[in-house]
């Protein structure tokens, strides 16, 4: 039988995303030369990839950084209308306005259909429990859509500190009991943490988005085939790394039928209400 397959995150990069400066350190690893960027990058550029894999659906994400819209609400809204049985968008808002980023947030939710909201802590040099993001929670909740957001060190030649979750993340978990949140990028060097957090509470997972199954620490593949087979949602960060490059790691993993059926879609679907 074939599996059901929901990335958790990826985005359908543009030119000018993937030429931005602070992703000099993941063109290097990825041997891309700016200057040689395509012109355009077309849906089936991402499609493919997705196909490519046997993925189901995958979380579309928007990004917004202190300039504004990197990969605008908007244009992830209008992909996913245009395969909306493959796609699914997860906006993303402008932190230090937030009274902004909550109108911006509940239009992104109400009228263009998206299903959670991601930002990014080291885009913003602010962890998760600074003050501009309470006002987020909160709308969040009201909405009923997860808030997602990178945890652990950073790939692009920025901070990683904002990434760690205790105490940061913690803290929102403890105030914001009602809000559903996923930490993607395993939390790595502090993935211990993020299990702890993930134990801790309800409605904190982690997604497994920019590693192969082959960096999962040791805790992190226990955690999967034991208790916390329902708190780990399988991502690939795709175009850093495609689908394909994770999925072909998953049978080192070691799981049983049930925690392999949670990991690659089940938990996915649950934490985002996907039908």
């Amino acid at each position: 039988m074939t599996d059901a397959i929901i990335d958790a995150w990826i985005q359908h990069p543009t030119p000018a995303f993937l030429a931005d400066p602070m992703f000099a350190s993941l063109r290097r690893w990825l041997g891309l030369d700016a200057a040689s960027l395509p012109r355009e990058i077309p849906p089936a550029f991402t499609l493919g990839a997705l196909d490519a894999a046997g993925v189901e659906r995958a979380l579309c994400s928007a990004w917004w950084g202190p300039g504004g819209p990197l990969l605008s609400n908007d244009e992830v809204a209008a992909l996913c209308r245009a395969h909306p049985t493959r796609l699914v968008g997860i906006a993303s808002v402008d932190l230090l306005h937030p009274m902004d980023g909550v109108r911006e947030l509940r239009r992104a939710v109400r009228e263009l259909g998206l299903r959670g909201l991601r930002i990014l802590p080291w885009l913003w040099r602010l962890p998760p429990n600074d003050r501009h993001y309470y006002p987020l929670y909160a709308e969040c909740v009201e909405l009923g859509v997860p808030f997602c957001l990178q945890v652990g060190h950073t790939g692009p030649l920025m901070p990683s500190e904002p990434g760690r979750p205790i105490p940061y993340l913690d803290e929102v978990a403890l105030d914001f009991p009602e809000l559903t949140i996923v930490g993607g990028h395993i939390g790595h060097p502090w993935t211990l943490e993020m299990i702890a957090l993930a134990t801790k509470y309800d409605n904190v997972y982690i997604d497994t988005s920019a590693h192969k199954p082959r960096r999962y620490p040791p805790e992190l593949v226990a955690f999967l085939r034991g208790h916390g087979r329902r708190k780990v949602l399988f991502g690939s960060n795709f175009p850093m790394l495609t689908p394909a490059q994770c999925l072909a790691e998953l049978d080192a993993l070691g799981l049983d039928d049930e925690a392999r059926r949670l990991f690659l879609a089940d938990n996915a679907r649950r934490v985002f209400r996907l039908e």
